[in-house]
């Protein structure tokens, strides 16, 4: 009888461990699928190309008519508010 009782407390050690062990892996998966799914959910942003250097100077009037001209787009699209949008504008105009 003591060989049969060693042989299932062994079985049980083996079985626990083997549970725990089996947990700890799936939980580990689990946190490393979710950071991944994290990371890919996350928006990217691409500004795009980066605009070539001409060779000829570019007028700084232009340049500001131009900046202007952004500024207002990103108003019209909601991404500054008013006061941002104004902010701005003295920024570039001051």
């Amino acid at each position: 009888m003591p060989g049969l009782l060693r042989g299932i407390a062994r079985t049980a050690a083996i079985a626990g461990t083997a549970t725990a062990v089996s947990n700890r892996v799936s939980r580990r998966q689990a946190g490393r699928w979710a950071a991944k799914d994290q990371r890919q959910a996350e928006p990217q942003y691409d500004e795009g190309p980066a605009p070539a250097a001409s060779a000829e100077p570019v007028d700084p009037m232009s340049q500001k008519l131009a900046q202007l001209k952004e500024l207002g787009e990103l108003k019209s699209q909601g991404v500054l508010s008013e006061a941002e949008f104004e902010e701005q504008k003295r920024r570039i105009l001051g």
